[in-house]
């Protein structure tokens, strides 16, 4: 700890990154833990990771990936003892996926609900968002990550940030959220793009013409479209929407099953302890790609 210039205690350097280390550490002990079964790590050496899946050989294709026993067996079915004769369709090669760069906005909502009814949710998303920025700037240096929140406002924020983010007396603008992630990633020269969110909560507020329109009873038609339509234009931009909803309520999830819809994107109904892992797990999918 160290005194910044208005003599405010705030964290070092070096203890922002062992926070951020050690969610990272907690997390992947987790999946382990957890055996959710899907993750995928990266393998050393080209980036590049064999499937047990074949096709037939074409110019261009990797030699290293030949399937000796297939080709083999092909060249046979024609061949006889005095006559060996390889042709070029019976070289099979394996399927290879390899890790492709990833431009990444995570969403995290700050608006009140985040702490209320006795359930603090603001602390494992800013542990989930401290690990993931790890991740990214030790294990995939060529990836950005992005981080924004969102309550009355949206704004940006940056890694060094996430130890004191805090919730606030806020609405749930997540129409502004979306298109502040969206308006980012126009920037980014990335052919691979995604938005995460965190969210526990139902939109209730916007900003119309030049002033707060807020609703926090039931769900607001209003509002709701407007996200959706916000969630259609990233669809057209190619922008998936992986929403994590940390809430049960059944209108709650309702509503982000309709927002998936609309976008073509993913939801994940977490719990609190699962969340981390569910994020990573589909972060790193994400980032693969098949080679045909």
């Amino acid at each position: 700890l160290k005194e910044d210039d208005k003599n405010q205690i705030v964290i070092t350097k070096k203890t922002e990154r062992s926070l951020r280390q050690k969610s990272l550490e907690e997390i992947f002990k987790n999946l382990k833990k957890g055996g959710l079964g899907s993750h995928k790590t990266p393998h050393t050496g080209k980036g590049l990771e064999r499937q047990p899946e074949t096709r037939k050989w074409n110019p261009g294709s990797d030699i290293g990936q030949i399937d000796s026993v297939g080709t083999m067996l092909n060249m046979l079915n024609h061949s006889t003892i005095d006559n060996i004769d390889l042709h070029e369709d019976d070289i099979t090669v394996f399927d290879t996926d390899h890790y492709t760069s990833v431009s990444t906005v995570l969403l995290i909502d700050i608006s009140h609900s985040m702490i209320l009814y006795g359930e603090d949710r603001i602390t494992p998303a800013k542990k989930v968002a401290m690990a993931l920025s790890e991740l990214i700037l030790t294990s995939y240096a060529k990836d950005s990550l992005d981080i924004i929140v969102f309550g009355n406002e949206a704004w940006e924020i940056s890694i060094n940030d996430l130890p004191y983010l805090k919730v606030g007396p806020y609405h749930t603008n997540t129409l502004q959220g979306l298109e502040r992630a969206r308006h980012l990633l126009q920037r980014k020269k990335f052919s691979n793009k995604q938005i995460f969110m965190i969210t526990d909560g139902k939109p209730s507020c916007m900003i119309e013409n030049g002033r707060f329109y807020k609703n926090s009873f039931g769900l607001d038609r209003k509002i709701v479209n407007k996200v959706l339509d916000e969630a259609v234009k990233c669809r057209r931009e190619q922008i998936p929407i992986t929403t994590f909803m940390i809430a049960s309520d059944p209108y709650l999830q309702s509503f982000v099953r309709e927002m998936t819809e609309a976008n073509k994107g993913k939801a994940y109904f977490a719990s609190l302890d699962d969340l981390g892992g569910y994020i990573f797990e589909d972060y790193i999918q994400n980032r693969r790609k098949n080679v045909k």
